[in-house]
């Protein structure tokens, strides 16, 4: 009876677990899409780096709030849902100024060159996953599951991250648009404003 109350308690664990990385999965899934959108012939070395970066620190911010633990979530909570926004809009609203001040049918070489740079992506990870380090506190006292739990939200926000670029990319070559980076813009600062909200209102 035991064994089996313990199977049950991991079963119970490992789907909430993965309720969670879906959850925590979708910002970058949808700033994943964003990419895919923008960004003509992406290479595929660019969708493993930026999908690594969005699974990585996706993973790192739960870890993170699980070490520092709640005397350090009572200092950054109160800001790690405005840091997201500013960061989002601050990108957001370089791409819609690129866009406006672009006055040709096709993105410029240099936008596209330059989208999937190593510091972009950094950007674009920390600002999708900063507002998960509380989510660690969710683990306090269950030294076994946080590391399931972040081997499993780095998984998740991975492949998530790689089917988000292939869904943009599909739009971008299927349907006759030319302004995706305005659109990509308006995107990213509806992700930041999207968090900023839930997280004073909700």
């Amino acid at each position: 009876m035991l064994s089996l109350q313990f199977i049950y308690l991991i079963y119970m664990n490992l789907i909430f677990i993965i309720l969670l990385a879906i959850g925590l999965a979708m910002d970058c899934f949808t700033v994943s899409i964003t990419c895919g959108v923008v960004q003509n012939n992406i290479k595929t070395s660019q969708r493993l780096l930026m999908a690594f970066l969005f699974g990585f620190f996706q993973a790192a911010m739960p870890l993170i709030g699980w070490l520092a633990g709640v005397s350090f979530a009572k200092y950054i909570e109160p800001v790690d849902h405005w840091l997201a926004f500013i960061i989002l809009l601050f990108i957001g609203g370089k791409m819609i100024v690129e866009n406006l001040k672009n006055k040709q049918d096709d993105l410029s070489k240099e936008f596209n060159s330059q989208y999937f740079t190593f510091k972009r992506l950094m950007i674009l990870s920390i600002a999708t996953s900063i507002d998960a380090l509380a989510t660690g506190l969710i683990f306090i006292g269950q030294d076994n599951e946080i590391w399931w739990a972040i081997a499993i939200i780095g998984l998740v926000s991975f492949v998530f991250s790689i089917a988000g670029s292939f869904i943009g990319s599909y739009c971008r070559n299927r349907f006759t648009f030319n302004k995706w980076e305005l659109l990509g813009g308006i995107i990213l600062i509806a992700i930041g404003t999207k968090i900023l909200i839930e997280h004073l209102f909700f």
